[in-house]
């Protein structure tokens, strides 16, 4: 069991189960953000990452009297956004309706480390189009493998923690983001040797 002392998220946690819904919305404001993050990068930049991670947090909110702190707060967190974004990818809509938005727009996705006002012309349109294929090589990660290295790059988790998340030792999840991104290289490789 954690002692709440150590986690100030546990101790906020223990209070929405106590009935407490200032604390829920303390949790909520505080993580919503980086769940939604973790959801679209898993997802593929979808809009959806918006409703997974309010999904999410009605777990939170419906699982809130059978809480009890094994974990930090976040890892419990992250285990039910990974699980939902599971569900999310193996529906058997999900497939169509990844292809029918590719090339759109209207999906940024959360490693857009670039101010596009500060991109003009070609170079906004390489880096919009090198976004898309990350996004795209992303995807075609295992889940575990894309899981393992969200959590790593994007959120910024312990391996120690993500290990938690997909019930692994931390050696296996230093194989998973390895495999991950020898693969990511892999992909853009080819990619940006086609496009010079």
């Amino acid at each position: 069991m954690l002692d709440p002392v150590e986690d100030p998220d546990t101790a906020l946690m223990l209070r929405v189960r106590e009935g407490d819904r200032e604390a829920f919305r303390a949790l909520y404001e505080k993580h919503s953000g980086s769940i939604a993050r973790f959801a679209a990068g898993f997802v593929g930049g979808s809009a959806r990452a918006d409703e997974l991670a309010q999904d999410v947090f009605l777990q939170v909110y419906r699982s809130r009297e059978r809480y009890e702190p094994r974990a930090k707060f976040s890892t419990w967190l992250y285990t039910i956004a990974h699980n939902l974004c599971l569900n999310e990818v193996r529906r058997q809509d999900y497939k169509t309706r990844v292809d029918m938005a590719a090339g759109t727009d209207e999906d940024d996705p959360p490693w857009e480390a670039t101010d596009p006002k500060a991109l003009e012309g070609e170079s906004y349109s390489a880096q919009r189009e090198l976004e898309r294929r990350v996004t795209q090589l992303m995807g075609e990660l295992p889940e575990a493998q894309r899981t393992a290295l969200i959590l790593s790059r994007v959120e910024e988790l312990r391996y120690q923690e993500i290990g938690e998340i997909l019930s692994c030792s931390e050696q296996a999840v230093k194989s998973l983001i390895f495999r991950a991104t020898q693969r990511l290289k892999a992909g853009l490789k080819g990619y940006l040797e086609d496009h010079r």
